[in-house]
């Protein structure tokens, strides 16, 4: 299950950085990307300094992350299910429900240069039995339980549940730099745990405009 979870949070990097272009996250940058096993730092900004930023992890935790010289910035903007069409490649991370089906706690819209990209269904660590499905939209549909979005990826298809909770987001098409980089700022940083247990980045997404980074 952990090599899993690491394939996933690679996959969920690689597809981010080529969604956000020039201001991205998750690519292996020339000059050298970070090495070391996959780890996702979330929480807020304790202080940033000139080669590592302090973020204060959701458990009350403090980690110091490096940062490497071509680390990155980027920011989500608010969308809606609407803006979701068949043929559309998303990020959908889910939690199965007592119903046994997929519910969506957010959806990442990706442009189509991301076509099968990271296609698949992995495990996703923001919560226990998360799921990430990267798939193609085939189509969506109003359901008692909500909105169903279908998905194909693989030659498996998947139907997971929107509701009026689910976020729903996409790149910032003005993308972001240092000055976003704030104490107090939401982050999600994609970042590589060294074999002396430091981590290291090149890859930020921060809150802007109030849209906070939920994955």
């Amino acid at each position: 299950m952990r090599s899993k979870l690491f394939i996933a949070a690679a996959i969920f990097a690689a597809l981010t950085t080529l969604a956000l272009g020039p201001i991205a996250v998750g690519q292996p940058m020339q000059g050298g990307a970070p090495q070391g096993a996959p780890a996702n730092v979330r929480g807020t900004i304790e202080r940033l300094g000139s080669r590592a930023i302090t973020v204060e992890a959701r458990d009350g935790s403090m980690n110091i992350v490096t940062l490497a010289p071509n680390y990155r910035i980027s920011a989500l903007v608010r969308k809606k299910l609407s803006d979701i069409h068949a043929g559309d490649f998303v990020g959908a991370t889910s939690v199965p429900g007592k119903d046994g089906k997929l519910h969506a706690t957010e959806i990442h819209i990706f442009p189509p240069a991301l076509r099968g990209v990271g296609e698949g269904q992995l495990p996703w660590d923001t919560q226990p039995n998360a799921i990430m499905t990267n798939a193609t939209v085939t189509g969506v549909a109003k359901a008692m339980q909500g909105q169903v979005l279908s998905v194909n990826y693989k030659g498996s298809t998947a139907q997971i549940i929107v509701d009026p909770n689910t976020i729903v987001v996409g790149p910032s098409p003005k993308g972001a730099s240092i000055r976003d980089l704030k104490p107090g700022q939401t982050v999600y940083i994609f970042a590589r745990r060294n074999p002396d247990g430091s981590l290291t980045t090149n890859n930020i997404t921060v809150e802007k405009n109030g849209v906070k980074p939920p994955m």
